[in-house]
């Protein structure tokens, strides 16, 4: 099955952060390009992001999870 990707970030701890509030959700996420952007600097920007991805089959309601969830707390 395809992975498709419904967030992208510069930012790797974000990423994780949107990972794991989907496969809270029961939905299989995986991040892309984490490691490259943690290892040579400026590949985040140049790759265009790290990647969250999920299967096909399930696009439409990670990103519905992800549109309609909260920002964290900056308190």
């Amino acid at each position: 099955m395809s992975l498709v990707t419904v967030y992208k970030t510069f930012s790797p701890a974000d990423a994780q952060l949107i990972r794991s509030m989907l496969e809270a959700a029961d939905v299989p996420a995986t991040v892309a390009h984490e490691l490259s952007a943690l290892s040579l600097d400026g590949y985040a920007l140049a790759a265009g992001g790290i990647a969250v991805q999920v299967p096909e089959d399930r696009v439409d309601f990670a990103r519905e999870l992800i549109t309609t969830s909260a920002p964290p707390s900056a308190e």
